[in-house]
């Protein structure tokens, strides 16, 4: 049995970059496809794959959007709208809720905030880790021996408490001392 944890709701920043981002792709996908040459052919063919890649970004985007995460076994699972990221949680040393855990990452690859924030990023407090977000503020840091993965649960103090529970080993450290 898998127990769930909604993710921390959408922050102002996140619902503007997310809507702009929308309507930025809508609109070079439509005015790509406008622009595309009528002549049936190469021409026309490639300018029309290109006017689809615009929403394609878009579909692919929402699909990975972050709704919440299960914890089931050893695993923790990312939920997404359609499937599941699994992530074993062996080894799992320490937790903690650090709501400037992401502040000065750097993305390596992934989504910067198109209805979500995931990827592999790289910071100094973290040194590479994987992100899967929502409200960064709601930030909880679990650290493996071979991983460092953020999430973000509407709850982060909830959440720890269960993960703590399930898992005794780990250190669960409070959020001014998790560094």
């Amino acid at each position: 049995m898998r127990r769930y944890f909604p993710a921390a709701a959408w922050p102002r920043g996140l619902k503007l970059i997310s809507a702009l981002g929308t309507l930025i792709l809508l609109a070079g996908g439509f005015f790509a496809y406008r622009a595309a040459p009528a002549v049936a052919g190469f021409t026309h063919a490639f300018g029309v794959g290109v006017a689809f890649v615009f929403p394609a970004i878009l579909l692919v985007s929402l699909l990975f959007v972050v709704t919440g995460y299960a914890i089931g076994g050893n695993d923790l699972y990312v939920r997404r709208l359609l499937f599941s990221t699994r992530i074993p949680l062996d080894g799992l040393s320490r937790l903690w809720h650090e709501p400037a855990a992401c502040k000065g990452s750097l993305r390596a690859f992934g989504n910067g905030g198109l209805y979500s924030f995931t990827g592999l990023f790289w910071s100094k407090a973290l040194g590479r880790h994987r992100l899967f977000a929502t409200d960064l503020t709601c930030s909880v840091v679990l650290v493996m021996p071979r991983r460092t993965v953020v999430i973000t649960p509407a709850e982060p103090q909830v959440f720890i408490d269960y993960v703590h529970r399930s898992f005794p080993a780990a250190h669960a450290e409070p959020a001014e001392h998790g560094r």
